[in-house]
């Protein structure tokens, strides 16, 4: 029986060695079996949500925002979208613009023609009329810091049903709990939690995807949250998926607790984020 996380009869060699996990001879080391592992990992989560849209409709879009060299969009082109029965578009964005131009010019040579990149930032590709007015899925793959929060922010405003995030270096909340330790300390048992050095930094981490979790439970989202794949493949592996339900009682208990968790840890400077009003 073949190993699952094998390179697969239909995929593009060209783009397998362009993206480096093949190299120019066709090999694959050790580095590449777990990079191809975490995305056939991702895919395996992002696949039953394309599966189920495209089933409603005959045209619809996925963006990956913060896209990088948009390894995870290239990938959902080769393995989910070039086998569909209708065009499946796939947008990438970014803020570097040699990798959008890269990007573009990979997906002209290979021929994957529902591909397109943008270099715009946030609060542009809000804006921007070139992107649809609605978007079906947005997915974040490693946004590192509060590029997670611009994409449930640029998801949000684009009113997709589905969101996949996976977070990655969530610095901020650390700096801020810092700022605040000497108070906290004197006034609150639970301060504990972030005392020393290293637990800020994890807790910072932790408490920041709690916070992103209880956002999108207060705009009326269904949330799972995951593991992508084993710790021994990456230590960034928290998944969370964001799915779209009728507005219930259990968005304002969201709502509620978000508020209640930014004023008991002294971080209301985040409310604006969360569209709180403290």
């Amino acid at each position: 029986m073949p190993d699952k996380y094998e390179i697969r009869p239909s995929q593009s060699i060209e783009l397998l060695k362009e993206l480096h996990i093949l190299t120019r001879d066709g090999k694959m080391n050790q580095d590449s079996r777990r990079k191809l592992k975490q995305v056939f990992h991702l895919v395996q989560f992002i696949d039953p949500i394309i599966q189920d849209v495209s089933a409603q409709q005959q045209q619809f879009q996925l963006v990956d925002f913060g896209a990088g060299k948009s390894y995870l969009g290239f990938m959902l082109y080769d393995l989910v979208a070039k086998h569909l029965s209708h065009p499946f578009q796939i947008i990438g964005i970014d803020m570097r613009e040699d990798l959008v131009r890269h990007s573009q010019n990979l997906a002209k040579q290979i021929g994957f023609k529902y591909m397109d990149f943008f270099h715009l930032n946030t609060q542009e590709a809000i804006e921007s009329p070139e992107l649809p007015v609605k978007v079906d899925i947005v997915t974040a793959l490693h946004a590192c810091n509060t590029a997670t929060d611009d994409a449930i922010a640029f998801a949000l405003h684009k009113q997709s049903p589905h969101i996949v995030l996976v977070p990655c270096c969530q610095a901020e909340l650390a700096s801020l709990l810092k700022e605040k330790k000497s108070h906290a300390l004197k006034n609150n048992d639970f301060s504990a939690l972030w005392k020393f050095p290293l637990h800020t930094r994890e807790f910072g981490s932790h408490l920041t995807n709690v916070l992103r979790c209880l956002y999108l439970e207060s705009q009326d989202y269904d949330v799972t949250v995951t593991e992508l794949v084993g710790w021994e493949h990456s230590m960034k592996n928290e998944l969370i998926i964001a799915n779209k339900v009728k507005a219930s009682t259990k968005s304002q208990k969201a709502k509620e607790q978000l508020k209640n968790l930014l004023v008991e840890l002294h971080l209301e400077k985040l409310a604006p984020r969360f569209q709180l009003p403290l």
